[in-house]
């Protein structure tokens, strides 16, 4: 461990925001990961860029995270720092005018529970992303036909040197499955939506639709990071997995879903060896099947 990056950070956080060896298993919906070598939980954003500019100056690893579930972390030692936005991070405000500004590490159910309360429609496509409005403003989420960038005019965030910025949707490079802050070292800090006023009900019965649809479809009953692949122009990359006849292939304790082949799931006991292998296997198959290039949505710590 890192004992002047351990004493700044108690100085800066408190020692009960600073833990040593914390396993990333808790922290990501795959229920993967080894030990983060500091994992902090700060409570304010003149914290969030202490931490920043502490680490970017001592070139000192950092990952960010949320609900950590975009996330297949290494079964290793996780060096450096893992920075928490959690629960201290998830105020969300709502105006008469369907403006909503949500903190980064507000849940994208909890924002579209507030918007259905208001009244409000254009996040409903969000209600079952299982993340947070930071991970979905890093990769432009996106579900059923709508996409962040669909409703969001404006992020705050902290540059790779620690300084505010807001950013405006011109500006945020919103594409497939990507943005300028999954480029530049930016962390988010919150989004600003705008929706429009409609009827509650039509909004809980586009909800409970898509809901269904969800629970139909994907393999919600085990641990995953959601949508293992980018679906690639012109294709389904489910379909393009199920034709290479992989769908519920296994190696060890992960698995391609055999209710959607898009997803590789935790069956119990997988780890992050086994997830990685799998999707390697899956990748070259399907490219020497049908030579597609499947690019994976999940990201990868620690390897």
């Amino acid at each position: 461990m890192d004992e002047n990056a351990y004493r700044f950070l108690v100085e800066t956080l408190g020692e009960d925001a600073v833990l040593v060896d914390e396993p990333l298993s808790a922290h990501t919906t795959f229920r993967i990961g080894g030990p983060a070598e500091l994992f902090v939980s700060p409570e304010s954003e003149q914290q969030v860029a202490e931490i920043v500019r502490y680490c970017r100056e001592r070139d000192l690893p950092l990952h960010v995270l949320g609900r950590g579930s975009n996330v297949l972390v290494s079964d290793e030692s996780l060096p450096g720092v893992v920075l928490h936005l959690g629960p201290s991070f998830s105020r969300i405000e709502v105006n008469e005018a369907g403006i909503v500004i949500a903190q980064a590490g507000a849940a994208n159910s909890a924002i579209a529970r507030l918007a259905l309360e208001a009244g409000l429609t254009g996040f409903e496509f969000a209600a079952g992303i299982p993340g947070t409005i930071g991970g979905a403003a890093m990769m432009n989420a996106g579900a059923y036909g709508g996409e962040l960038k669909d409703v969001a005019t404006h992020v705050e965030c902290l540059s790779e040197t620690g300084e505010l910025r807001r950013v405006s949707a011109e500006e945020a490079g919103w594409g497939y499955r990507t943005s300028a802050f999954a480029h530049d070292g930016s962390i988010v800090l919150s989004v600003q939506l705008a929706l429009r006023s409609s009827d509650p009900t039509a909004i809980k019965a586009l909800m409970d639709d898509l809901a269904t649809r969800r629970r139909e479809k994907q393999p919600l009953d085990m641990p995953s990071a959601g949508s293992t692949f980018k679906r690639p122009e012109g294709h389904f990359a489910g379909k393009l997995i199920q034709d290479a006849g992989l769908q519920g292939k296994s190696i060890g304790g992960a698995q391609v879903s055999t209710k959607h082949a898009g997803f590789v799931v935790n069956t119990g006991g997988a780890t992050a060896h086994d997830v990685k292998q799998l999707i390697e296997e899956v990748i070259a198959k399907v490219q020497e099947t049908s030579g597609v290039l499947l690019e994976p949505e999940v990201r990868f710590w620690g390897f």
